[in-house]
């Protein structure tokens, strides 16, 4: 029997974690394809790891006007996939350690080929689905449905190409993302049947651990998403020194249903 494989391309943007890029890892365990989007500055140290052929290289004159590279790199990702041919693409963080299936409130290991291949046979029987991912293994209990709809979707995303919404600057980007689709009336699906296993964005070295999110870099986030979605952030704070951002639950007012392909 053929083994299953995700048909859209994959990409994880990824920034001095040459050494320690945990998605790539167990992709490649998996014998999926994917790419890797780094910076100019990096390209030697990540093709010594992985070699040439997983490599994307950020162009760095326009990379350098942007203060903010993640968001450039997302646009970028998206732009490249759309030149491809390719109508949907992932974006997955690059300190996922792995991907599980719940059944029944239990979590067990899962190929990723198969769970992201399975989400995106799903995603596509339907005409209005935006954007899609795989839920946190920490919230992945709570559900009690297979996914969930029109919520927010982060790290694991896979992202419908002729979407005309970009991902912004000085925001917490990914909730920004989220909300532009949704408000423009979209639907995003959240699977809890597929769980990724992420590292903490500050129990690693390199990404935005020590550039955007650096001092007070989230709480600075935090207060523009404020800025643009007044009601949305609930709560900006601090503990154990940390920056912390508490989001109202404001998903379930977007009600827009899944529309099937005629």
């Amino acid at each position: 029997m053929k083994t299953q494989m995700p048909r859209y391309p994959i990409y994880i943007p990824s920034k001095g974690r040459a050494d320690d890029c945990r998605t790539a890892e167990f992709l490649k365990k998996d014998k999926v394809p994917f790419f890797l989007v780094i910076q100019p500055q990096e390209f030697d140290e990540y093709a010594s790891v992985y070699g040439k052929e997983y490599l994307l290289t950020l162009p760095e004159k326009e990379l350098k006007k942007s203060k903010w590279p993640l968001p450039f790199t997302r646009n970028w990702i998206k732009h490249h996939a759309t030149r491809n041919g390719a109508k949907r693409h992932w974006q997955i963080d690059d300190n996922i350690q792995g991907i599980q299936q719940v059944t029944k409130g239990k979590a067990s290991k899962c190929p990723s080929n198969m769970a992201l291949a399975t989400a995106e046979d799903f995603i596509d029987r339907y005409s209005n689905v935006a954007i899609a991912g795989l839920r946190h293994v920490a919230f992945a209990f709570l559900q009690d449905k297979p996914f969930a709809l029109n919520q927010q979707v982060y790290s694991c995303v896979l992202v419908w190409n002729e979407l005309p919404t970009s991902w912004r600057e000085e925001t917490i980007e990914d909730t920004d993302y989220s909300l532009q689709v949704l408000s423009a009336g979209w639907c995003t699906v959240l699977f809890n049947a597929f769980v990724i296993q992420k590292a903490n964005t500050d129990s690693m070295k390199g990404g935005n651990t020590d550039t955007v999110y650096k001092g007070d870099g989230r709480i600075k986030q935090a207060r523009n998403l404020q800025k643009r979605w007044p009601g949305v952030v609930k709560q900006i704070s601090r503990k154990f020194n940390k920056p912390r951002v508490v989001i109202n639950r404001i998903w379930s007012k977007y009600d827009t249903p899944l529309e099937k392909v005629k």
